[in-house]
């Protein structure tokens, strides 16, 4: 199944407090749950201003639809074509 790379714009993220992550984490996790196991939500890294989210899909419009239902952004959503480590250079 493919992943994906979502970047979220939203000014001040950084700066959320345990409960707004707890709160956002719970409504991404109650839309998964209504839209089924096709679309899983890997983890997520937040930044000053920016989240970037993993997440493994059948495709793009899925990935969107749960932003769409979420309320979420999804100013950018990149298929990941391949993968690399340190242990690639070996």
């Amino acid at each position: 199944m493919p992943k994906y790379v979502i970047e979220r714009e939203i000014p001040g993220a950084g700066s959320m407090t345990p409960e707004q992550m707890k709160a956002v984490s719970q409504t991404s996790c109650g839309v998964l749950s209504k839209m089924g196991s096709e679309i899983q939500w890997v983890n997520s890294f937040v930044t000053p201003d920016k989240i970037y989210c993993i997440y493994i899909a059948p495709n793009e419009e899925m990935v969107r639809e749960h932003a769409r239902q979420g309320g979420f952004p999804a100013n950018s959503v990149s298929k990941v074509m391949a993968m690399i480590d340190p242990t690639t250079a070996e």
